[in-house]
């Protein structure tokens, strides 16, 4: 039976794998592409006008600029933080417990999508570190492991991380004063990340995604392993930064690797937090997750000198995905600003009832997330139109909100754009993964979609 449902998983793998390798472009042509798209359909489907349509992109252009700022220390924190000594040597640790090839991917999804739900860009890191350790510790082992596969099940995480502690959508409408609070009211974290509906759908949607992507493995003869030398190179993926060689004979020296001055900062950022959570309660925002990855990386970093070493390292791994950020930004600003966001979502509120409003808002959500990769982006322009829509039919809002998140997190999996930082730490190209990832998009579809309709039929 696995041998015929692994024949299956190949057969149903092979024609995206082939269709990406001849046809898919990489993430930067891919958003030039999807930015002409857009063009084309804002003059075609609403009255915009081309210069219209120019200057929405071009305002546009600057609309995330503050998010930017956020998303840069999420991305930077997070990676410091999986390259400390403790989650470096943590990780390493666990790469040795698989025992088989099955195993191997199956931790390697685990680890990822847990990771992913305390932040996406922690799920990136620590996914793309796990699936190089699993990769070394094959080969030590005589294990035959389709590398590029790991990879893609390294970027399962982005399918789970909408439902965690790092949620956009969810995580805005509970915080004081956010622009639909008209429509929703304060919506607090435990109406919608906390329900057993999503808590239910994290639990079914890894273990498909677990399950599925071992069938994955290709036959024998295109097994491709991991290249240790490549990797070792030190243009690829960075490694954990060693303390400064110079001697410490200076007050400066002394103090530049002097591990208490991390520590104190960090308990103090820490007693910040716990101030925090007892006057707020659970009470997430992305400023308090990445003050939270903040202050973990400086409490298990060496020194001063060594996270500034940690963070620098970071940026040449999250660079590629900035320069993209504000074109992606210009495609949220000519989607609104000549209504095709609108005319989109119209076409899913038309056909919806009260019962399968979220569904559509899921299905909306992974259709825009093509468009713009940006969870709170993608809420600010969304959220209205199908909030309005769950009023008039009586939908439970909270469905709304974790509909259109579960479809940005959904079609991740088949968006490059968050493959760049991953694919720089793992050495490898977006088209080696993608085709795989189409079939675990496909599988992941299944739980999610499912998720949402039985939340919007309670």
């Amino acid at each position: 039976m696995e041998r015929l449902a692994s024949r299956i998983a190949r057969g149903a793998a092979k024609p995206f794998v082939t269709f990406v390798e001849r046809y898919y472009p990489d993430p930067f042509v891919f958003l030039i592409a999807l930015t002409s798209i857009t063009f084309v359909l804002a003059v075609l489907l609403t009255d915009s006008t081309p210069i219209t349509a120019l200057t929405a992109w071009g305002e546009g252009l600057s609309g995330l600029l503050s998010f930017m700022a956020q998303i840069a220390i999420t991305l930077l924190t997070a990676h410091a933080l999986a390259h400390t000594d403790a989650v470096s040597n943590g990780l390493q640790r666990l790469a040795r417990i698989p025992r088989t090839v099955t195993g191997c991917y199956s931790l390697v999804v685990l680890i990822s999508c847990l990771s992913s739900l305390m932040a996406w860009s922690f799920g990136l890191v620590a996914g793309a570190l796990i699936a190089r350790a699993v990769a070394q510790e094959a080969v030590h082992r005589g294990l035959s492991v389709h590398y590029p596969l790991l990879v893609a099940a390294a970027y399962c995480g982005l399918a789970v991380w909408h439902m965690g502690y790092s949620g956009s959508a969810p995580l805005l409408v509970a915080t004081p004063g956010h622009a639909m609070e008209s429509l929703t009211g304060l919506m607090p974290v435990s109406e919608t990340l906390l329900t057993h509906w999503n808590l239910l759908a994290i639990v079914a949607t890894i273990a498909v995604l677990t399950v599925v992507c071992p069938l994955l493995h290709p036959l024998e003869h295109d097994v491709r392993g991991i290249d240790i030398d490549a990797l070792s190179s030190p243009d690829t993926a960075p490694s954990p930064a060693e303390p400064s060689n110079l001697p410490i004979s200076t007050p400066a020296n002394r103090l530049d690797n002097a591990r208490w001055l991390t520590t104190g900062f960090g308990i103090l950022l820490s007693a910040y937090l716990l101030s925090y959570f007892a006057r707020a309660g659970f009470a997430l925002n992305l400023d308090i997750v990445n003050w939270t990855f903040l202050a973990l990386g400086l409490l298990l970093t060496r020194s001063p000198a060594h996270y500034v070493e940690l963070v620098l390292n970071a940026g040449k791994t999250v660079g590629a995905v900035f320069i993209q950020y504000p074109f992606y930004a210009g495609i949220m600003g000519l989607m609104a600003g000549t209504g095709l966001v609108n005319e989109m979502a119209s076409w899913f509120t038309e056909i919806a009832t009260a019962e399968t409003l979220g569904f559509w808002a899921f299905l909306a959500g992974g259709l825009v997330n093509l468009f713009i990769p940006s969870g709170g982006g993608q809420w600010a322009v969304q959220g209205p139109i199908f909030l309005q829509a769950a009023e008039a039919l009586g939908t439970d809002p909270a469905v709304i909100v974790m509909g259109i998140a579960y479809g940005d997190q959904w079609t991740n999996l088949i968006q490059p754009f968050w493959t760049i930082p991953l694919l720089a730490i793992a050495g490898l190209h977006m088209r080696d993964i993608m085709g795989y990832c189409f079939v675990l998009f496909l599988a992941s579809g299944v739980t999610l979609g499912g998720a949402i309709l039985y939340a919007g039929a309670l």
